[in-house]
């Protein structure tokens, strides 16, 4: 098997395990398990807490001590057995504590699996900008594959979204092991500072003003983010308790339609190194800040009847919001630092986006769910809160252009693949 189908195939299960409970353990919160929405906040608190120090510190391990390959595989191996233990669980703190460990184990998985992914490719000589691009498409259609699959075998709210996750984890650890290798290039440099013997090196690149802006702005985009993964499915089932939804597509298979989003994603995926080439990473980011505005604005007055038009587009919109900040970024990340700190600095984009940004978008949108769109019946005022998380991203699009001042080159974006 050549390495792009290699690639592919560690990019369509690693997103697979995602998609498998990631939009729809609302409906099992909520729907099997009956237990409060405060406590849910909390859960999804936990790809925060974890993304905030693992991404970057098995960053520092993948380019100082291990092969991110072999990593990668282990913590796979890991994350499945705490995917086997949710369903076992009967209280909401007992589930809070095992789901920070699975997500300990997963998050770093992302930055990893781009490592791997970037590594192999220029390895054999390929062209990353150009070719990773398809092989992440890959990567989306496992996360729709995985939503359909829990959605028509009638899983959203089962537990056995759990071991559908948990059984293709353990099948991408144990594959894991086969991937081309991607070893520590720490060795290769005769520096011995205090921050290349700390593994810190990553983090001085908030000394540059580009980076410090770009991971500023990824914090507050990966709210935006946490924002759609919290409450999409969650807006789509409130509509059964009004009669004249009840019936509707939308509302009996919700996670169907919420995956026209990732749909979406595998279509601007492939725009992304022509935009690259062509604006450069601050335009791309402000495309997706613009995205993210359309985004929750069509949900604020859309509905599954006659204005379903509305949430249809809100979820192809998705995908420019997602892949023009999230792999585009990740892209500027590689094209800007040192190969030696690129694993380092990988995590560290991935701590500010699913860390820093995904706690900011928990806490904050909950609190001002619960104080300031929150009925006296705990119904929930969804077009005032798709309106003000609208108006947020509508605020970072304003102060963006001003604050990152980086100017695009295309020889930036081409000297990836050297």
């Amino acid at each position: 098997m050549n390495v792009k189908l290699r690639l592919i195939a560690m990019n369509f299960f690693q997103f697979f395990i995602w998609g498998a409970w990631l939009l729809t353990i609302g409906a099992y919160w909520f729907q099997n398990k009956q237990w409060s929405g405060s406590e849910f906040g909390i859960i999804f608190s936990t790809m925060g807490i974890s993304a905030i120090f693992m991404p970057a510190l098995t960053g520092i391990i993948a380019d100082r001590f291990i092969n991110a390959e072999k990593l990668y595989g282990i913590l796979h191996l890991l994350g499945a057995m705490s995917l086997f233990s949710l369903p076992l669980i009967e209280d909401p703190v007992t589930f809070f504590w095992v789901m920070l460990l699975n997500m300990i184990f997963y998050m770093p998985t992302l930055s990893l699996s781009i490592s791997v992914a970037y590594s192999a490719l220029k390895s054999a000589g390929q062209d990353v900008v150009k070719d990773y691009p398809p092989i992440r498409i890959w990567g989306t259609i496992g996360f729709i594959a995985a939503l359909w699959t829990v959605s028509l075998t009638e899983n959203e709210t089962s537990a056995n979204q759990f071991y559908i996750a948990g059984t293709v984890a353990v099948a991408l650890g144990l594959y894991a092991f086969t991937l081309p290798k991607c070893p520590p290039l720490w060795t290769k440099t005769g520096s011995k500072s205090f921050v290349d013997v700390m593994g810190l090196n990553a983090f001085t690149l908030f000394r540059q003003s580009k980076f410090a802006v770009f991971f500023i702005f990824s914090l507050f985009l990966g709210a935006a983010l946490q924002l759609t993964n919290a409450y999409g499915d969650t807006f789509l089932h409130d509509f059964k308790n009004i009669p004249a939804y009840s019936d509707t597509v939308a509302v009996k298979y919700p996670a169907i339609i919420m995956s026209i989003s990732q749909i979406s994603e595998t279509l601007f995926i492939l725009a992304i190194p022509f935009f690259l080439r062509r604006f450069g990473i601050k335009y791309v980011m402000l495309f997706s800040m613009m995205a993210w505005v359309l985004r929750f604005g069509l949900f604020a007055y859309g509905n599954p009847a006659d204005g379903l038009w509305m949430i249809i587009m809100s979820c192809v919109i998705y995908g420019m919001a997602f892949d023009f900040f999230n792999i585009s970024g990740s892209l500027f990340v590689e094209t800007q630092t040192e190969p030696r700190i690129r694993a380092s600095a990988q995590g560290l984009f991935m701590m500010m986006v699913n860390g820093f940004g995904a706690l900011f978008g928990s806490f904050t949108s909950g609190y001002i769910i619960e104080h300031f769109y929150t009925m006296p019946d705990q119904s929930k005022d969804w077009p005032g809160i798709w309106t003000a998380f609208a108006l947020y991203a509508l605020v970072l699009a304003v102060i963006f252009p001003f604050a990152f001042r980086y100017k695009h080159r295309a020889a930036d974006v081409t000297a990836i693949q050297h």
